[in-house]
């Protein structure tokens, strides 16, 4: 498994490298601001493989897997502007604060990374200046311009989970997860649960936290936005198919919940 040492300049991105920030629909017309902090799972060349096996790397300690083709399709289907982040969260966790220790993991579950184990303070530094601070700076410059412009926006956090951790079987099909935004959450739980056919998660299988989470406290909470974190279970959303109709279900779920919200959504 091999991987380079950072060196003195602790540059970690080159020419070859992608940038850390993908956008779709910047100039869309929805209300909607769609961010995924795990969209990715690339890895900066100079880092090789991290130490970790590629079996490992398609896991979900790498990524959110199936979001991204969700996340696309929604942006799509609501002309909504997506935000999203390329690299894995095994280099630094865009979901996270850079001044706590999973920030940056020696070991994700049962899985050591050790491409991150006594890293200096010039590469920590790096990963956080080159990937996590590019992709905050984006959202924040985005709510930023749609406040200027009098744009209602509303921030939802796109994520998604795995069906089983630690042994122990996930029931939950969806979750809403928020802190709090007393507005938004309960209207989304109202309209999962009008489905008929989901298992229903509220605040789980996580919740939102000042200590657990980054981009709904800093872009949502802080910055006074309605906002949610949506969390779909992996083993529905792993291929195209289920991509697809998960992005169906809540284009229309949340064009119902816009007419709701429209009131509140006028400005001031």
């Amino acid at each position: 498994m091999a991987f380079n040492t950072v060196e003195a300049a602790d540059q970690l991105l080159d020419e070859g490298d992608i940038p850390p920030v993908h956008e779709l629909n910047a100039e869309g017309t929805s209300p909607f601001l769609l961010t995924a902090d795990h969209y990715g799972r690339v890895l900066p060349r100079i880092l090789g493989d991290l130490g970790v096996s590629e079996d490992e790397l398609t896991r979900h300690i790498a990524w959110d897997i199936g979001i991204a083709g969700v996340a696309e399709r929604l942006a799509n289907m609501l002309n909504a502007h997506l935000i999203a982040q390329r690299y894995s969260r095994l280099v630094i966790d865009c979901n996270r604060s850079p001044d706590v220790a999973s920030s940056i993991p020696v070991m994700s579950e049962a899985t050591a990374v050790p491409r991150n184990e006594g890293i200096s303070d010039g590469e920590r530094a790096a990963r956080r200046r080159e990937i996590f601070e590019p992709y905050h700076r984006r959202i924040d410059a985005v709510i930023d311009s749609r406040i200027h412009a009098k744009r209602p926006t509303v921030l939802v956090s796109l994520h998604s989970f795995t069906p089983v951790y630690a042994g122990v079987a996930r029931p939950w099909h969806i979750g809403a997860l928020y802190h709090r935004d007393k507005v938004l959450p309960p209207l989304l739980l109202k309209h999962l649960r009008a489905e008929g056919d989901l298992a229903v998660g509220d605040n789980e299988p996580y919740a939102v936290s000042d200590l657990s989470d980054y981009t709904i406290p800093v872009h949502g909470e802080a910055r006074g936005l309605l906002n949610t974190g949506i969390e779909i279970r992996q083993d529905l959303i792993a291929d195209q198919a289920g991509q697809q109709q998960w992005a169906e279900r809540l284009a229309r779920i949340f064009a119902q919940i816009e007419t709701e919200l429209k009131p509140q959504l006028l400005p001031g």
